[in-house]
């Protein structure tokens, strides 16, 4: 199973170009951003528009309600079966996100563990919520010394509730996180000037909030099944609950939405520098979406697509 990636930090214009590439090459895509997932969710994480869904069938968003937990491991069984689907329909798949996670899930595969365990999780999920992480520790300790002395942050609760989903799956050692296989094929990345990308964002977010970003909060937050903490703190969500809340003014939820863009783009280009082979693009303000389209094509034909671990 292969696959054509485009990543690149937050702003830097994936989603036109993936977009232009699909509808000219017959391809479909794979989202590989954790913000994308939720349902109703769509002003705050940039989602693509109904119109560009309507030209290209798009995989990896709107699996889950908002209130809903959704992981790594939910991701990489949901990005195979959609991945086996365009083959079976004879389609090219581009993968394109800025979450490494989920393109690392893909291009190295993820070890053998056991799926989530809905009663197990649920049990212990009340339980941190009622009384923290103390008595997580306490029964992780009591039913596998071995797991509790290799948790990396014992005071990660969502990490304790993990481990306990293992120790009772009869794990005794915690699994390697990663195969061994190794990323071979460079994945094509746009590059976008610091100050271009900071300007980006800021025009993102004032967009955001314009378009009705706290009309979306305000109905997420109606609904009876409420919000994960993983959503509620999500870049944009988070500040607009504050203002909703009156905590924060229109101009702090606008700065502190940027600020923390900013800071997100800054992790993920340090990421793909780091942790993922990639050629960056020049996706600057004076090439167009079809030019920085031709420029990948370019480097796609020569590196050949990635190869996904199954």
């Amino acid at each position: 199973m292969v696959g054509y990636f485009l990543a690149g930090p937050t702003a830097s214009g994936k989603t036109a170009v993936a977009q232009w590439l699909a509808e000219h090459g017959g391809h479909d895509i794979l989202s590989a951003d954790s913000m994308l997932i939720y349902r109703g969710m769509d002003i705050g994480t940039a989602k693509p528009t109904s119109a560009e869904r309507a030209d290209v069938r798009y995989y990896g968003i709107d699996l889950v309600a908002p209130h809903e937990i959704f992981n790594a491991w939910h991701y990489r069984r949901h990005a195979l079966a959609a991945l086996a689907d365009m083959q079976r329909r004879g389609r090219g798949t581009i993968v394109v996100g800025g979450t490494g996670l989920y393109i690392k899930l893909l291009t190295h595969g993820f070890s053998d563990v056991p799926g989530p365990d809905p009663e197990v999780r649920s049990h212990w999920e009340h339980i941190l919520a009622a009384e923290g992480v103390a008595p997580l520790q306490e029964a992780l300790r009591e039913q596998s010394p071995a797991l509790f002395a290799s948790i990396d942050d014992s005071q990660n609760g969502r990490r304790l509730v993990r481990f306990l989903e293992w120790a009772a799956a009869g794990v005794q050692v915690a699994p390697t996180q990663w195969t061994d296989h190794a990323q071979s094929v460079p994945i094509a990345a746009l590059a976008v000037n610091p100050d271009v990308l900071k300007s980006r964002i800021e025009q993102r977010v004032r967009a955001m909030y314009g378009q009705g970003l706290l009309d979306e909060v305000r109905g997420l937050l109606s609904r009876d099944e409420g919000l994960s903490e993983t959503a509620r703190q999500a870049i944009g969500y988070a500040e607009a609950i504050q203002l909703l809340d009156g905590r924060i003014s229109m101009a702090d939820a606008i700065e502190q939405t940027a600020a923390r863009t900013r800071r997100l783009a800054k992790r993920q280009r340090t990421w793909l520098r780091s942790q993922a082979n990639v050629q960056w693009i020049d996706a600057g303000p004076e090439r167009s979406v079809e030019a920085i389209a031709q420029s990948v094509l370019s480097q796609w034909a020569e590196s050949g697509p990635t190869v996904i671990v199954e």
